[in-house]
């Protein structure tokens, strides 16, 4: 069973989400919040597996709550799905950043919703819209922004570094073992050595972390 906590300041979308997550035989919704601190409060308390985090409401904001709840490495750490109505924003980027396992739109079908629960809580980051990979290239850009050095990845082998880039480029496990003629297997090797040796909770950091670096470009 999938233990699920929804923060949004909108009871209706609360109300809506949650009749919604509870109709499914495999989620559990444990409770809602309506700003970014009851958020915190909530999942530090009922303890669920996803957190399905609105970017916008008051008190705390989903980013800063996002922060709070991912940066706590003292508390079991929940995945964290963020619900917005932006495709590109700021707040959902630098969420990403803090560890996020990925975004949904606000106006996404229902299936996509429940389909996006179930990819979080397995440990997967909900990398596969197309509009997430934008969102980073677009952000990852920006000349203002403070990026990591190229040498970040020094602690990579070449095949690492080869695997990172097809997951910044949207490649799931399957397809990057028929890229690279190897067992799906290793490539699961691989994936978790290059999360460990960066210190990145899961591969939406690592897409972030690959843009930003500028191993991969937009459009690649």
């Amino acid at each position: 069973m999938i233990r699920v906590l929804i923060a949004d300041d909108q009871a209706m979308v609360r109300q809506g989400f949650g009749a919604l997550l509870a109709a499914q035989p495999d989620l559990l919704v444990v409770g809602d919040a309506a700003d970014g601190a009851q958020a915190v409060a909530a999942a530090r308390r009922l303890d669920p597996d996803v957190v399905l985090m609105d970017v916008r409401m008051p008190v705390l904001d989903g980013l800063a709550a996002t922060r709070k709840l991912l940066g706590d490495r003292s508390a079991q750490r929940p995945r964290v799905l963020i619900l917005t109505t932006f495709d590109l924003d700021d707040y959902v980027y630098e969420a990403l950043r803090a560890g996020a396992s990925g975004f949904l739109l606000k106006d996404a079908p229902a299936a996509d919703l429940v389909q996006a629960v179930r990819v979080v809580a397995a440990g997967d980051a909900l990398l596969a819209p197309a509009v997430t990979r934008r969102l980073i290239a677009e952000f990852a850009a920006r000349p203002d922004r403070r990026r990591p050095r190229p040498t970040d990845l020094a602690a990579l082998t070449p095949r690492e570094t080869e695997v990172l880039r097809l997951i910044a480029r949207g490649r799931n496990n399957t397809e990057i073992a028929g890229d690279l003629v190897v067992a799906e297997q290793t490539v699961k090797t691989h994936v978790g050595r290059i999360l460990a040796k960066l210190g990145l909770r899961d591969r939406a950091q690592a897409v972030v972390l690959a843009y930003e670096t500028g191993l991969v470009a937009a459009g690649e």
